[in-house]
């Protein structure tokens, strides 16, 4: 059943992102063009990511950032995504209030490389700092929404991200990814979870 279910899953992911991307295509076209206005450099952001298995891929992103902005982590290790961000520029901010600037993560879907709903994938060298169980995040194809999204986002550690992702894998099943897509509508409309909690700000870049 769970080889049915995944490949019910495949071909609703490629219907429904190539619907998306067609019917917002102008909405798409005129973000490209105010990021192309509102900052010099590339209007797409690609970041290599874990994939299924553990393979990289290099995710699509709308670009939010200044051109050449350092990387800033938590303690954790994670990335900082503090409303306060002044690396991020203003069209930026409200695209990621939004969540707009997950949309070029559709043509992932397409290529096989993400999932509507999955885990969310991490960036390289973060599987070092997976235990056993962590590590069936990968078993399945990353998402572009997913159990911890819907659970709090960028409000919670990365590490409780992490084991929501787990628990996903292990009770996947197609109600719990149409759970999860229509948590995630209310989510992003109301841009809950876009930023994490207050907390210390890294205080230097870390390359």
């Amino acid at each position: 059943m769970r080889g049915l279910q995944l490949a019910i899953k495949r071909l609703a992911d490629v219907a429904f992102s190539a619907v998306v991307l067609i019917a917002l295509s102008p909405l798409l076209l005129l973000i490209a063009l105010g990021i192309k206005l509102a900052s010099p450099g590339p209007v797409f952001y690609r970041q290599l990511r874990l994939g299924l298995g553990g393979r990289p891929f290099g995710i699509f992103k709308f670009r939010t950032m200044h051109p050449n902005a350092p990387v800033l982590r938590n303690p954790d290790g994670s990335m900082y995504t503090g409303a306060d961000d002044p690396r991020v520029f203003p069209l930026g901010r409200v695209l990621r209030k939004l969540s707009l600037d997950e949309l070029p993560q559709f043509l992932n879907v397409l290529l096989g490389q993400m999932s509507v709903v999955g885990p969310r994938p991490d960036p390289v060298g973060f599987e070092e700092q997976y235990d056993e169980r962590e590590r069936r995040k990968l078993d399945l194809r990353p998402g572009i929404t997913g159990w911890a999204m819907v659970n709090g986002r960028n409000s919670i550690p990365w590490k409780k991200r992490v084991e929501l992702d787990a628990w996903y894998v292990e009770h996947y099943s197609l109600w719990l990814d149409a759970k999860i897509f229509l948590l995630t509508i209310p989510l992003v409309l109301l841009g809950r979870g876009v930023h994490q909690s207050e907390g210390p700000k890294p205080e230097a870049p870390v390359a």
